[in-house]
C-alpha cells in the first residue's frame, strides 16, 4: 500500500470515529433537528459537465465522508506558481454530489442545507435548481431546500468547488468541502439560525443582568401569536431563570423579541474557570411547542483601559497568545474536531491564555472548544480586503460575510475583540480609502 493511499485511509478512519453522529427517527412531531449530512458523498476532481443535473450518473464517482479536503490528498508539484503559500498542493475545480429521501411525513417542515465553511467559490444545486454562488471560503453559509424538495423522492445535492485560482490565500488554505454539513429541520415558525443574541451588561457579585434577543421567522401561511420562554441552565443543567413573552408575528416575516432576566449568585466564566450557562428559547403556539433553540453562553466582563491594558472580571489579564492557523499540517483543512482539542491542550500547558484566528473566522467547533477551555479569541474576518483573493468579491459581499460572522460568533464569551483585516494594502494608501473603509467596516 502506498503511502498517500494510507495517509486517505487513515484520515477517512479519524472522520468515521469523530464526526458527530447522524440524527436518527426524525419524525413530523420533531420541533427541531440538526442531522450531520457529512457521509456519502461522491467526488470528482475536475470540472465536469453536467454534473449538476439529478438525472447525471456518478457510479465511477469516489465515495468521500466530509469534513474533505482534497488538496492534502494530491502530489505536491514545486513547480507550482508562489507554490509555498499553499505547500505546495494544487487547486483546481472538484464537484460533490450527494442523494438523499425526505419522507412525505416531513413535507409540511422546513428544511435548509447548512455549510460550515467551503473553500471556496461554490455554487451549489439540489436536482439541478441552482442555489447560489459563495465565494468566500471561511465563514458558513446556508441556503433554503423547502421548495425544491420532492418529498417521498431522491433528491440530489450538488456543489461545485472553484480553487483554480490557486494558491488564493497567502497560507494553506486546502480545497473543498472542508468543514461540516448539516441538514436542519423546523416548524414553519421558528427561531431563526444563528437566531439569538446574550448579552450581560450589568454584573455584581449578586446578581447578573442578562439580556436576550431572539430573531423568530414565521413562514406559515397566517398571522401567528407565540410564546418564547426563555430559559437560563446552569453548568448542571438547572434551571436559574426563566422568562415569558407572548407576541403575534404577521405572516411571511420575522420579528426581535426582546427579553431580561436576572441570575443570582453568577458563576463566571474565566480562563481559570470558564463556566457556560445555557439559553433553552421554547416557542409555542396555541400551547404547541413549536421550536426549541439553545445557546451557550458565558457571564463576564470585558473591559480595556488604556494605561493598564485588558482587564477580564475586573482583573488585569496579560494575554498570553499567537496567531492559529485552522489547518493541521498533513490533514489539511479537514480536521478531526480531536485535532483541535488536542492543540489547544498543548497550548495551555505552554501557559498560552489567547488565540488569534489568523486571517479568517474558524470553525464553529474550535470557538466551542476555546468556550470550554478557557482562551481568550479574536475573531478576524478577513485578510488584506481588495488587497488580496478577495478583492474581487469585496464590494458586493463584505457586508454579508461580516455579518454570517457576528451573528454566528456572538455569543462566545471566549471572544474579546473582532479583527476587521489583517496586512491590508490601503493601509498605505494616501487618499484615505483605507481608514474610510476600516471605518465602514467596523
Amino acid at each position: 500500500m502506498g503511502i498517500s493511499k494510507m495517509k486517505t485511509i487513515l484520515i477517512g478512519l479519524m472522520f468515521f470515529v469523530l464526526s458527530p453522529v447522524i440524527k436518527a427517527g426524525i419524525s413530523s412531531d420533531s420541533t427541531r433537528t440538526n442531522e450531520n449530512f457529512d457521509f456519502d458523498w461522491k467526488f470528482k476532481f475536475g470540472d465536469v459537465k453536467e454534473a449538476s443535473s439529478p438525472d447525471f450518473s456518478d457510479s465511477d464517482w469516489r465515495s468521500v465522508q466530509l469534513p474533505h479536503d482534497w488538496s492534502v490528498e494530491m502530489p505536491s508539484d514545486k513547480n507550482m506558481p508562489r507554490g509555498a503559500s499553499m505547500g505546495f498542493m494544487p487547486g483546481g475545480i472538484g464537484w460533490y454530489r450527494k442523494t438523499f429521501v425526505v419522507t412525505k411525513e416531513l413535507r409540511n417542515k422546513n428544511i435548509y442545507l447548512l455549510f460550515d465553511g467551503v473553500y471556496h467559490q461554490s455554487d451549489v444545486y439540489i436536482n439541478g435548481q441552482h442555489l447560489g454562488f459563495h465565494p468566500y471560503g471561511y465563514i458558513g453559509f446556508g441556503y433554503d431546500l423547502t421548495p425544491f424538495i420532492k418529498a417521498g423522492q431522491k433528491n440530489t445535492i450538488s456543489v461545485r468547488v472553484d480553487h483554480s485560482n490557486a494558491p488564493s490565500s497567502r497560507w494553506y488554505s486546502g480545497s473543498g468541502i472542508y468543514r461540516h454539513v448539516w441538514l436542519q429541520y423546523t416548524n414553519p415558525v421558528h427561531v431563526a439560525n444563528w437566531g439569538t443574541y446574550v448579552t450581560t451588561p450589568k454584573i455584581t457579585p449578586k446578581t447578573a443582568e442578562v439580556n436576550i434577543i431572539t430573531t423568530i421567522v414565521n413562514d406559515a401561511g397566517s398571522e401567528k401569536s407565540t410564546t418564547l420562554e426563555s430559559e437560563i441552565l446552569s453548568d448542571k443543567g438547572e434551571v436559574v431563570t426563566k422568562t415569558t413573552t407572548t407576541t403575534i408575528i404577521p405572516k411571511g416575516k420575522s420579528i426581535d423579541v426582546t427579553q431580561s432576566v436576572s441570575v443570582a449568585d453568577p458563576r463566571l466564566w474565566s480562563i481559570g474557570k470558564p463556566t457556560l450557562y445555557r439559553l433553552v428559547s421554547s416557542l409555542k403556539i396555541d400551547g404547541q411547542l413549536a421550536d426549541q433553540y439553545e445557546t451557550p453562553f458565558g457571564i463576564r466582563e470585558v473591559r480595556y483601559d488604556p494605561k493598564k491594558g485588558f482587564f477580564l472580571n475586573g482583573e488585569n489579564i496579560k494575554m498570553k497568545g499567537m496567531n492559529l492557523h485552522q489547518d493541521a499540517g498533513a490533514l489539511g483543512t479537514a480536521v478531526p474536531d480531536r485535532s483541535y482539542e488536542r492543540r489547544l491542550e498543548i497550548l495551555k500547558e505552554y501557559g498560552c491564555n489567547a488565540i488569534r484566528c489568523s486571517h479568517n473566522p474558524p470553525s464553529p467547533e474550535f470557538l466551542s472548544l476555546c468556550d470550554k477551555m478557557g482562551f481568550l479569541v479574536i475573531d478576524e474576518a478577513f485578510d488584506k480586503w481588495k488587497s488580496g483573493y478577495y478583492g474581487a468579491y469585496f464590494d458586493q459581499w463584505w457586508q454579508k460575510d461580516l455579518e454570517a460572522m457576528l451573528r454566528r460568533d456572538r455569543n462566545h464569551p471566549s471572544i474579546m475583540m473582532w479583527s476587521v483585516g489583517n496586512e491590508v494594502g490601503e493601509q498605505n494608501d494616501t487618499t484615505g480609502v483605507g481608514t474610510r473603509r476600516a471605518g465602514m467596516l467596523v
